[in-house]
């Protein structure tokens, strides 16, 4: 159960559709999802309980009362259940527990002091850690999805905390989806350079270093901003697409160029890092967050955080290798780490030893 479940969501929907698709083939495992929605209503195990919009918030809705979520958990009966945010749902799982004596794991998918801490200063930076401090040492066990996430709950004083990455889908994801004729769609010379990064336009990503670093390389080299709320006013080597692209148009931009270009200093995981390497593609990011744990030297260069004349420079040094060979590593290394299979059967684990009894670990089919 989340909140952070909306149309145009990133990495928390990605993961829970695809736990929740491939949870289907385990015999003996129903899997729900409770989200907040416009009214009430339920489709294919997945459950919509009324929560009020927020404001310019991108489809999404914070839950204002505990009820309407405890009394569903009621209904299903759950033998175990997992909270994907740290608001209302998380302390309704916990007002649930207390009557269906079942376990409840935290999954710390967003940074919240951090957060906080960006868009109203550090004095409230300690407010924000006892909470969460508070919060999470309710859970009977805690997953994070790197370790140095993992690491920030261990200095909050939190024990049962456990790394747990997320996958990507192969068959989405894949080399198979490149476009040869993009470059000519686009107005470019065949030899250019095409970078790309997709996500939202949101403060933490930085995409104003990406636009440093764009007038640092020049015309040889091009950039593709691809998402909602990006800048319109660019370089001339930038071109955007400002809107929220469905996952099969992503795959086909991120599969299309040479790398992706990353500027964001504050990731808990950066799942399109991992859909650009599923691409075949190379990565440059900043040595910061997640991004040095996901992203082997192999696969890409990692650069000082906040300095586009640092990334400007990776990015050349990546080109005086053979790029293309450097996203078939990386792909490999997805296949190899990634693959939503393998995350799965992790998970069953986690839910395993919080239940301390059998759970199926391989899918039919």
């Amino acid at each position: 159960m989340t909140m952070f479940y909306a149309p145009a969501s990133g990495g928390v929907r990605t993961y829970l559709d695809a736990k929740h698709r491939r949870l289907q083939h385990y015999p003996g495992v129903q899997h729900s999802l409770l989200i907040p929605g416009a009214r009430s209503s339920h489709n294919d195990g997945v459950h919509q309980v009324p929560a009020t919009p927020l404001p310019f918030g991108n489809g999404y809705r914070f839950p204002l009362r505990v009820s309407p979520w405890r009394t569903m958990l009621h209904n299903l009966k759950p033998d175990l259940i997992e909270v994907g945010d740290p608001y209302l749902t998380a302390w309704a799982a916990l007002d649930a527990r207390r009557q269906l004596d079942v376990p409840v794991i935290g999954f710390y998918h967003s940074d919240l002091p951090l957060l906080i801490s960006n868009r109203m200063g550090q004095w409230i930076n300690s407010s924000a850690q006892a909470y969460i401090s508070k919060l999470y040492g309710n859970f009977d066990r805690i997953l994070a999805p790197s370790q140095v996430m993992a690491s920030k709950l261990i200095g909050m004083g939190l024990e049962q905390v456990h790394v747990q990455p997320l996958g990507v889908d192969l068959q989405i994801f894949a080399p198979t989806r490149r476009d040869p004729d993009l470059r000519q769609r686009l107005g470019l010379r065949p030899d250019t350079r095409l970078l790309v990064f997709a996500g939202r336009g949101s403060r933490e990503k930085n995409i104003n270093v990406l636009l440093h670093c764009m007038k640092q390389l020049g015309p040889r080299y091009h950039l593709l901003l691809i998402g909602s709320h990006m800048p319109t006013q660019v370089p001339d080597n930038v071109s955007v697409i400002g809107r929220f692209c469905k996952a099969t148009e992503v795959a086909q931009w991120l599969a299309s160029a040479d790398a992706l270009l990353h500027a964001g200093d504050q990731e808990t995981f950066g799942l399109v890092i991992l859909e650009a390497m599923a691409s075949g593609i190379a990565v440059v990011a900043v040595d910061a967050g997640a991004f040095s744990e996901i992203v082997p030297g192999e696969c890409g260069l990692l650069c000082a955080a906040n300095q586009p004349k640092a990334m400007a420079s990776a990015v050349r040094e990546l080109f005086e290798h053979d790029v293309r060979a450097v996203g078939q590593i990386a792909r490999r290394h997805v296949e190899a780490h990634y693959n939503w299979d393998r995350v799965v059967a992790g998970l069953l684990e986690h839910y395993q030893a919080v239940l301390g009894s059998h759970l199926p670990v391989t899918a039919n089919g």
